[in-house]
């Protein structure tokens, strides 16, 4: 993984911010915001082609401070015949800190309004994919912050509009160079059309020898010369929109609720069918769970999965205030001096920001603790705990008008009737219908006929809850080595988990409280030595695993194909989905899982690389690549 390099904000001596890495300013010296509306709005015939759209969709080759997503944001605004969602995705190989781009955009005060509403969201400097929900949902900014010569093969898109912007060709070659023009062409479909301030003949030659057609027009200011383009070939749009935005989800769990929130955010009608009393109440029923990513020092694709759920599960938080949770901060002890040298390793190799990720040594981690430690860790200062079932109940309640909750409805089968999916009860009723099935009922899921072939196991897992006035203070999360303490809820400290395959006792165990009270004393020696495990209670649940550990997400594959395809050629079942395994981490999957799962219905930008979309898809597991049954074994 390379280390992500932010940029330094810099001023030329006129005053226009400028790159002294590359030697070249962000955008003109007279006039920005005019230089982004008379190139890259008017030269891709912008406002006129989004409008009366559903949705439309611009790719820009470098961010910088912003100037074009923010003049485009206004026109959108601005314009009563805009489509519906206006997806921006963006690349920036050196970002900027939220500081310096507020002193940046002050620049601009006929964007005051909207740069605020950007900056409150602008995440935290990661390596990766960050997706923003901007003016209430139907602006959404997809940033990745990594080099777009190497990020634009991991974007799956359907673009309509280009924006070609960066630095020159002479300080930055690559962002012009043939491959990226390729690239370019592999995103767009019939009527794609391009604008850039170059005019550089290498420039014209790569992107004519990537289909584009191109006209020269009169430029901005100095610039005599812009180039527009579009598309010659007469590709269909491989990401159509759906024709009926109706959904039924199985499942009212975290994956359930989740989903069916960004659902209905986007304008989908849902019906969610929970076969209990309540949401929540089996995996997602724990008082409390732990909010944090789980770094590598190979920064594989868990880490940066996590990390991504973890970063959208905030964000998710942040738009619910009934849910509750706290970012108390998460600290995560070594298991020994080895892994201990191994969480320092990944801190140095990830370089992350110290908000998300800090080595602190035995000495620092007692501090965080309250209590002298042996051994030191990972801290995680806005990682924390949160209560499933509340934000559950806030997802779900969040579109009173566009979800339907029905509890208390079990179902016992589905089946496709015509071109809609059926939720059949036990008498064989129809409980539901719709053109969409979103299968989210966790560790129950493989008993449906049409899921049964999916090598997901329920792990039991049973929690305890220690009485809090029986043990010292703590005001923050520790874990360590599967086991964790959290602070106090309702009275009550919530310590765990147990984790047992092919174990489908629904009890509460004496033995399992008294393993949980000896993971316990190896995270915090003498912290429950007063506690009798006898006196006890805690919850049992059963967590949905996958062999490799991965969410199971997507569209759901006809496991009776022929042949040896490859995994995008599979046979798909017409709209059937799941939104599976999230094992242990249903809390950092959650928001994320339901982000992808909604972009793919829609055909919209993906908020994950490619790699990471094909590493979730249950068609992996027909495909010869399935991991050992070991790979069931939990890690930490």
């Amino acid at each position: 993984m390379d280390k992500l390099q932010p940029a330094h904000l810099e001023f030329a001596p006129d005053g226009t911010p400028f790159s002294t890495a590359y030697g070249d300013v962000y955008h003109s010296a007279h006039g920005g915001p005019e230089q982004a509306r008379h190139v890259f709005l008017a030269g891709n015939d912008l406002p006129q082609r989004w409008q009366g759209k559903d949705r439309f969709v611009i790719l820009e080759t470098g961010f910088g401070l912003g100037l074009n997503f923010l003049a485009t944001w206004q026109a959108w605004q601005n314009d009563a015949r805009r489509c519906r969602r206006l997806h921006f995705v963006s690349f920036e190989k050196h970002p900027f800190t939220a500081a310096d781009l507020a002193v940046a955009q002050q620049a601009w005060p006929e964007f005051a309004e909207l740069a605020s509403e950007l900056q409150k969201h602008w995440p935290l400097l990661t390596p990766g994919v960050h997706r923003l929900h901007l003016a209430g949902g139907d602006v959404i900014l997809t940033l990745f912050f990594g080099d777009a010569t190497t990020q634009l093969r991991s974007v799956n898109a359907a673009v309509d509009a280009f924006f070609l912007d960066g630095f020159s060709p002479a300080k930055n070659p690559e962002l012009w160079s043939p491959p990226l023009c390729k690239a370019l062409a592999r995103l767009s479909s019939e009527g794609t059309t391009l604008a850039t301030w170059c005019v550089a003949g290498q420039v014209r030659q790569a992107l004519s020898e990537a289909e584009f057609d191109l006209k020269k027009r009169p430029g901005f200011a100095a610039k005599w010369q812009m180039l527009t383009g579009r598309f010659r070939s007469r590709r269909p749009n491989r990401h159509p929109a759906p024709s009926e935005r109706r959904a039924i989800i199985i499942g009212a769990g975290i994956a359930g609720s989740a989903t069916a929130y960004a659902l209905a955010a986007a304008g989908w009608q849902v019906t969610v069918l929970e076969q209990a009393a309540t949401p929540a109440s089996g995996a997602s029923s724990n008082l409390a769970g732990m909010l944090r990513p789980l770094p590598s020092v190979d920064d594989n694709r868990i880490s940066r999965l996590t990390r991504a759920g973890f970063l959208a599960s905030r964000a998710l938080l942040a738009a619910l205030p009934a849910a509750r949770w706290s970012p108390c901060g998460v600290l995560h002890l070594g298991r020994d001096t080895e892994h201990l040298a191994q969480q320092r390793k990944a801190v140095e190799q990830l370089a992350l920001p110290p908000e998300l990720l800090q080595f602190v040594d035995r000495e620092k981690a007692g501090e965080l603790a309250g209590r002298p430690l042996a051994i030191g860790g990972w801290w995680f200062p806005q990682g924390g705990w949160v209560q499933p079932p509340s934000v559950c109940r806030a997802a779900l309640a969040a579109f009173p008008q566009r979800i339907t909750l029905r509890c208390n409805t079990p179902v016992e089968s589905i089946a496709r009737s015509g071109d809609h999916w059926q939720a059949l009860g036990r008498a064989g009723e129809i409980l539901a219908a719709a053109p969409v099935l979103i299968m989210a009922s966790g560790a129950t899921a493989t008993r449906f006929a049409q899921f049964s072939w999916l090598p997901q196991r329920p792990a039991r897992g049973q929690v305890s809850h220690l009485p809090a006035d029986a043990t010292p203070p703590l005001d923050i999360v520790v874990c360590r080595q599967g086991g964790y303490a959290m602070p106090e809820v309702d009275g009550l400290r919530l310590i765990g988990a147990t984790s047992q395959l092919n174990d489908a006792d629904p009890a509460e165990r004496l033995a399992d409280h008294i393993e949980n009270l000896d993971k316990l004393e190896f995270n915090l020696p003498g912290f429950g030595q007063a506690i009798d495990p006898a006196t006890l209670r805690g919850r049992v649940g059963f967590r949905p695993m996958s062999p490799d550990r991965l969410p199971i997400v997507g569209p759901l594959p006809d496991p009776g194909f022929s042949g040896t395809p490859r995994l995008h050629a599979l046979p798909r079942q017409s709209g059937l989905w799941c939104v599976l395994g999230f094992g242990a981490r249903g809390i950092v999957w959650s928001a994320l899982m339901a982000d992808l799962l909604l972009s793919q219905l829609e055909g919209e930008p993906l908020p994950l690389e490619n790699d990471l979309v094909d590493a979730l898809d249950p068609g992996r597991f027909l495909l010869g690549n399935e991991p050992a049954a070991n790979s069931f074994e939990p890690i930490s």
